[in-house]
């Protein structure tokens, strides 16, 4: 059963998720929280899986908390925590990232895709989803030499920054060519269908990538792709 701790200051939005989550025989969710710091009371009483954590509360915000409830697990048995934000809030992203969150997720998401987010969460996955990726893009694209259009400006800074950690951390070719579709924010099951590979395979190549490069987890990968920070 994964036991999940839901965040958010406002009861409907708790009620709608309690109900997608609870329609699920394999998901339990153990507490609500209306502010960060509940929220960190309640991790540490009801020791969630998965802490589905909105951004904006009052007392205390939702990256705090996550930073505060991670910090007080140090003995490897910190939850993994999922970003429900609204679009549009990307400011939040790298502050979220660097306070060691597994995952972020639109609050406009399809049921499916909420549920999907905390069975991969709880499986010791990340998850940053195509339009925090966008965000990630756009960011990089903005810090990119005003030489070129920042989509051109991005995808050159990405490429040069695959091909330079290649040669320092001595990725192979297919690692590589994974570590580029990673940074596009594919899943490993898209990765296999593009590259003609299992998916087996193609996650033990993430595994290889993610230790070659000192990541914690595909999101670090994702973010030094496309700004050469966070591992």
């Amino acid at each position: 059963m994964i036991r999940v701790l839901l965040v958010d200051d406002q009861e409907l939005v708790r009620s709608g998720f309690r109900i997608i989550l609870e329609s699920e025989p394999d998901i339990e969710i153990v507490g609500e929280a209306a502010n960060g710091i509940e929220a960190v009371a309640l991790a540490a009483d009801t020791a969630p899986d998965v802490v589905c954590m909105d951004v904006e509360m009052p007392e205390m915000n939702g990256i705090e908390a996550a930073r505060r409830i991670l910090a007080a697990s140090a003995d490897g048995a910190a939850p993994a925590i999922l970003i429900l934000t609204t679009f549009g809030h990307d400011e939040y992203l790298f502050d979220a990232l660097a306070a060691g969150v597994s995952g972020f997720l639109l609050k406009a998401s399809r049921a499916e895709q909420l549920i999907d987010a905390v069975r991969t969460l709880e499986r010791g996955e990340a998850l940053l989803g195509p339009a925090v990726t966008r965000a990630v893009m756009t960011r990089a694209a903005a810090s990119e030499a005003p030489s070129a259009s920042a989509a051109t400006g991005t995808a050159t800074g990405v490429a040069e920054r695959v091909e330079a950690h290649a040669q320092t951390a001595g990725l192979t070719e297919r690692e590589r060519e994974v570590l580029a579709l990673v940074a596009e924010g594919r899943s490993n099951g898209e990765i296999a269908q593009a590259l003609f590979l299992g998916e087996a395979t193609v996650k033990t190549h993430v595994s290889n990538l993610l230790q070659k490069m000192g990541a914690r987890d595909r999101i670090q990968l994702i973010v030094w792709a496309h700004t050469g920070e966070g591992s």
